[in-house]
């Protein structure tokens, strides 16, 4: 898989596949998702939902951590009520097999899309194509 930082534009929209309900299929209600996304200017279509997950931020990298443990193992000068913060920081993951055409037309790809809750902004930081 190659790895990128690259901001894209996601319309969200219901979605199916291996973490959804099928939007056709049972008559429940779809998972909202990534439904297209336009990146380096082209759209793509999500055909289908990979995988869906949370993960938090590597909170053990933090300045917040660091000025609590301190480098030497001793507690720094700002240790009191700093890194809290950087255990809620989370951003949502969406794995999804995407196409810019009809599903006959092209192979598309799979593709890595980052929903970071605490600025609101979409990256894709995944794909294999």
């Amino acid at each position: 898989m190659r790895r990128y930082d690259d901001p894209v534009e996601v319309r969200r929209g219901p979605v199916g596949g291996a973490t959804g309900r099928e939007v056709a299929g049972d008559g429940g209600p779809a998972e909202e998702g990534p439904e297209q996304f336009l990146w380096r200017g082209r759209l793509w279509k999500v055909r289908s939902v990979v995988a869906h997950w949370v993960e938090t931020a590597p909170w053990w990298q933090s300045e917040g951590v660091q000025a609590v443990v301190g480098t030497d193992g001793e507690p720094g000068p700002g240790a009191r009520g700093r890194g809290a913060d950087d255990l809620l920081v989370e951003r949502e993951l969406w794995r999804v097999h995407a196409g810019r055409g009809g599903a006959a037309t092209d192979g598309g790809g799979v593709f890595d899309l980052s929903f970071d809750w605490s600025d609101g902004r979409w990256l894709l930081v995944g794909c294999v194509d």
